[in-house]
């Protein structure tokens, strides 16, 4: 069964320096979104809607709890269809995204559950350039799933495509990945991201602001006053410097990924 429709997922909060490019770079490569934001307080939510209301297929929905994001997307377990994730901060290169999709609509992938690419986590960036940490030998984060390799996603998710247990068809497992990073250089590759995780990433954060912590760092670690305690006394994300910081630090052209903020 090959999937016929590119569905981009995007779940957000207070993500509004980078948002609009994050969403317009993503716009060509997916047939419709799925737009959710979490209590965000600066200008995310006018962006989602202003988003939704042009010319691209959007549905948008303010939740109150990141597992909501999931939830919407467990109706499409076994459909022809590939789910990508953007988040507002990460930047793909669209003339790449342009690229995989006929590869990804004529069947290329279909007997992969995953397909990951090439990644900056980026610590600064400029009129031309941008410093980061290069995936690999850094994690990557890009998340494009084959939803017609699995029956079902049930099980408990803080956010989609996290957690939870998927129910593959036969042939299918979650060993199946395709790693574009580990294929090509950066240059030459179809789905690189740069993922503004050490960059100010809200009109509301102050400039020099530590890395966020990530949802399952928010709800998952430890018992409550744990999670209080951190609330407090910190504000970033020990599990991004550990897994985003690895390996030299390099440097790539941004032209081809946001030519119109520089």
């Amino acid at each position: 069964m090959t999937p016929h429709e590119i569905i981009g997922v995007v779940l957000v909060r207070n993500e509004d320096r980078f948002l609009d490019i994050a969403l317009r770079n993503a716009a060509e490569f997916c047939d419709r979104f799925l737009l959710f934001d979490h209590g965000s307080t600066d200008r995310s939510p006018a962006i989602l809607e202003t988003f939704a209301s042009a010319s691209v297929p959007a549905e948008f929905r303010r939740i109150t709890h990141p597992s909501e994001s999931h939830d919407a997307l467990r109706p499409l377990a076994g459909q022809s269809a590939w789910i990508f994730a953007v988040d507002g901060d990460e930047i793909y290169d669209p003339s790449g995204l342009a690229r995989l999709r006929p590869r990804l609509l004529a069947g290329e992938f279909d007997s992969e559950w995953m397909v990951m690419g090439h990644v900056l986590h980026t610590v600064e960036f400029g009129a031309g350039d941008a410093r980061g940490f290069a995936a690999p030998p850094s994690r990557s984060i890009t998340k494009l799933y084959n939803f017609s390799a699995i029956t079902a996603w049930p099980g408990r998710s803080m956010e989609r495509l996290h957690g939870g247990e998927p129910v593959f068809r036969p042939g299918f497992d979650a060993s199946k990945k395709r790693l574009l990073m580990n294929e090509m250089p950066w240059d030459k590759s179809p789905l690189r991201c740069l993922h503004m995780c050490f960059c100010r990433r809200s009109s509301v954060e102050d400039e020099g602001s530590s890395p966020r912590r990530n949802i399952d760092e928010l709800y998952n670690r430890g018992g409550w006053l744990t999670r209080l305690r951190a609330a407090i006394f910190r504000r970033d994300s020990s599990w991004k410097q550990e897994r985003y910081r690895r390996g030299p630090v390099t440097t790539v052209a941004t032209r081809p990924f946001f030519d119109e903020l520089l």
